[in-house]
């Protein structure tokens, strides 16, 4: 359509240069570019330095030939992923190249990094010797893989969903998606960021090493759970909180059931209520597409499954630290980390995607909560 229209303002142009003064052939055409079309955009460029012909004729010739030739060509020259609305740190900061990278392992959206975190945290913290900080060194290599791990398992969903997050409107404007990345630049970008996952992975113990590797497992399969089952949350569940087993072993050098069982546990059902609520944000465009959550197997009694699975993770943080023998300020602390997840449960308006969001990310507060108070009953112990 384009090339349509230029061809029609060229022919114009031609009349107008005619008429409106004589160049010579010579001066006009470069010999690298004989292209018609360049030429006549030439004349008209000089003809407006002098005035002779309006600017808003001028204005459309130049919009019309220098459109990209399809809209993956001009979304690759912005570097930007179209109408984001408002922008984040991420288009603000990074280099142009950067971006639809960083946008593609979301790191302008941190909550998912904290969600992953927060098991392996627990876990370093429950297996420090009573009265002793946690070793930092353990925790900081944990907090590095939670957020290359998180990052993978965004590219890894991504990919394998770029056709479903077209049709899904709060993820049609993904990289991978809106072809601002090809899914050989998510694949290679994948490689990536497993390769400094291993780098981090080879330094744990032996044990660890073949636990934290077992893991990706989960990461590849869950993304396509949605499609076979309407229980991808549980598959996500256990997915993220595999921390809970990585973090203890990564301090012990094995695993001690009776503590990490009910650990792990417990982060699952924690899961099933945060991301059941966070589905419900998506429950129109599912029905759509076909794709399953616990959020359409649940419908209107949501809140008395999820109540039921909140109810289930703090007893197993109970047996947790009643197993792990900890301080008496651990109870204290899950005390107002159930308050947090019961205020979470019965507020939420599941009708709302704001409110839904805002509830999901609030769960940043239960895990420090939680986290808090493991701290202090081991100190205390």
């Amino acid at each position: 359509m384009a090339s349509f229209f230029l061809r029609r303002a060229s022919c114009s142009a031609t009349r107008i240069l005619s008429s409106s003064l004589s160049l010579s052939t010579a001066t006009i055409i470069p010999k690298s570019n004989p292209n018609p079309n360049f030429i006549y955009h030439h004349h008209l460029l000089q003809l407006s330095r002098e005035n002779k012909i309006a600017s808003p004729y001028l204005t459309f010739i130049k919009e019309i030939s220098t459109i990209p030739s399809t809209k993956k060509e001009q979304k690759q020259n912005s570097g930007e992923l179209p109408n984001r609305g408002e922008k984040s740190w991420i288009d603000v900061h990074l280099p142009r190249q950067v971006r639809p990278y960083a946008h593609l392992a979301r790191l302008d959206k941190p909550i998912g990094t904290w969600l992953l975190a927060w098991p392996c945290m627990w876990s370093i913290s429950l297996a420090a010797k009573p009265g002793i900080l946690p070793d930092f060194k353990t925790m900081a290599l944990f907090g590095c893989g939670a957020l290359l791990l998180r990052g993978a398992g965004c590219t890894v969903n991504d990919l394998l969903d770029r056709d479903i997050d077209t049709k899904v409107e709060r993820t049609k404007l993904r990289p991978v998606a809106s072809g601002l990345l090809t899914p050989f630049q998510g694949l290679c970008f994948l490689g990536f960021q497993l390769f400094l996952g291993l780098g981090i992975l080879l330094q744990l113990n032996n044990y660890s090493r073949v636990l934290g590797a077992s893991s990706l497992l989960l990461v590849f399969s869950y993304p396509l759970m949605k499609r076979f089952t309407f229980w991808p949350q549980a598959f996500l569940g256990l997915t993220f909180n595999w921390g809970a087993l990585l973090g203890w072993s990564a301090v012990k050098g094995s695993l001690d059931p009776a503590i990490v069982l009910p650990l792990y546990a417990s982060g699952v059902f924690w899961t099933l209520v945060y991301d059941t609520i966070y589905a419900h944000q998506d429950k129109e465009d599912d029905l759509k597409v076909g794709v399953k959550s616990t959020a359409l197997r649940f419908g209107d009694s949501t809140k008395e499954w999820i109540t039921g699975f909140g109810t289930a993770c703090i007893s197993s943080l109970a047996l947790c630290g009643f197993n792990a023998d900890i301080g008496w300020s651990y109870y204290a602390f899950l005390v107002a980390a159930s308050g947090q997840l019961a205020w979470q449960i019965w507020t939420v308006d599941l009708s709302c995607r704001a409110d839904c969001n805002r509830k999901f990310v609030s769960n940043k507060w239960f895990g420090a909560i939680v986290f808090s108070g493991i701290l202090f009953g081991r100190l205390l112990s």
